[in-house]
């Protein structure tokens, strides 16, 4: 059993308030893994010194694998000998994140045979995450997980675990099938998911339809955003209801339509779909009464990512529409022009987005063989004048 007995005043304070704890959940799996009694010590340790005592000491991963698996080691060993070794598996989670509790119960049996027990549910990238095993440890719990059917996700200069939205399983906004590309996208790039041969990392997310409830166009190299090509389906009956249940549907839907495609004279809203920018907003205000059209498909973006090298970025439009079965055969085609691009020219560590931006969108866009097209401006230039040469 754990040391009870260990004081952790500054991890304490972060159990208090209404919110979850991190150091709540830790302390109660110290109770059945000593290697948690050592965690909460090196982590009050490092609040104490202002310091953090992990290291990165190497590569160490899975036999055939370059990935999924993080390597962390203390510095501290001596004074915290169960966390010398802390390394973090990521596990491949299944396309929408649906589970039997059978498989959760598998899952966090295994962990607690080979690990430490805790594991966070998801990472960010999408992944089961378990926190904390032995070098040794390694290979007999990848044994464990694949003869159950689960696999390593990515981690390092790979394309990372794809994600996807749950989609048509149970969202009526789905304009393709995400959980089908997300889980053909991870069966076809099987080798760029476990073996490192990128410049840096690369990341699928897929949306069902423009709310992005993934947040693939902040976080994905590549996102692929369900959409529409034609008219909002419209119920008028449906509007009226809405409208005599006591909504302003000009203050509420009209005023807040950022293209103000909208317009509603008391009785009739009009919608002008050429201006549509497939925003959500009124679909989402008036579930009953719009729709998504009925030819559906996706954007494709490209180039987000988070500040780590450089700030933030937001993917901008590839190709403003691909239809829903054509999507798969379409990725595949661009994404083989796009790699073969990053690999030659992109720095170490260097995510696609910052290439673009370094060697600017229209060389990109020559190299991997795509004409420019109005969707592709991700902003108005702020010189409104033309200058022309006397020639011309």
């Amino acid at each position: 059993m754990a040391d009870e007995t260990k004081k952790t005043p500054k991890l304490d304070e972060l159990e208090k308030g209404p919110w979850p704890s991190f150091v709540k959940e830790i302390k109660q799996a110290r109770k059945v893994n000593t290697m948690c009694d050592d965690l909460l010590g090196q982590l009050e340790t490092s609040y104490e010194e202002k310091k953090g005592h992990w290291k990165h000491g190497g590569i160490v991963g899975v036999m055939g694998y370059g990935g999924g698996v993080i390597g962390r080691y203390s510095d501290m060993p001596e004074k915290f000998p169960k966390v010398a070794h802390f390394h973090t598996m990521r596990v491949n989670q299944p396309a929408g994140w649906f589970y039997t509790s059978k498989a959760l119960r598998t899952l966090c049996d295994i962990w607690d045979r080979h690990g430490s027990g805790l594991t966070n549910m998801h990472g960010s990238t999408g992944d089961i995450v378990f926190l904390g095993t032995k070098t040794d440890e390694l290979e007999p719990c990848f044994a464990e997980l694949t003869k159950e059917g689960f696999d390593l996700g990515g981690s390092g200069s790979v394309m990372r675990t794809p994600s996807a939205c749950v989609g048509q399983a149970r969202c009526e906004w789905a304009c393709y099938d995400t959980m089908k590309l997300c889980y053909d996208l991870t069966q076809t790039y099987q080798d760029e998911l476990h073996r490192p041969a990128f410049p840096y990392k690369f990341k699928f997310k897929c949306a069902g339809c423009p709310n992005d409830c993934v947040a693939s166009i902040a976080r994905s190299d590549m996102s692929i955003i369900g959409t529409w090509k034609d008219s909002i389906q419209q119920d008028d009956a449906a509007v009226a209801e809405y409208a005599k249940k006591g909504m302003d549907i000009q203050k509420d839907v009209c005023d807040n339509c950022p293209t103000k495609c909208m317009s509603w004279d008391g009785k009739k809203l009009t919608i002008e779909n050429h201006e549509c920018v497939r925003c959500m907003h009124c679909i989402n205000v008036m579930p009953k009464a719009l729709r998504p059209g009925k030819e559906r498909g996706a954007t494709i973006l490209i180039g987000a990512k988070a500040p780590i090298i450089q700030g933030a970025m937001l993917s901008s439009v590839l190709i403003p529409f691909v239809p829903a079965a054509e999507l798969l055969d379409t990725i595949k085609e661009l994404t083989s022009r796009i790699w073969d691009f990053w690999s030659e020219y992109g720095k170490n560590r260097e995510r696609i987005g910052e290439l673009i931006q370094r060697v600017g969108m229209a060389n990109f866009l020559d190299a991997i063989g795509l004409d420019p097209v109005p969707e592709m401006v991700s902003a108005p230039r702020d010189n409104p004048y033309i200058y022309f040469k006397k020639e011309e």
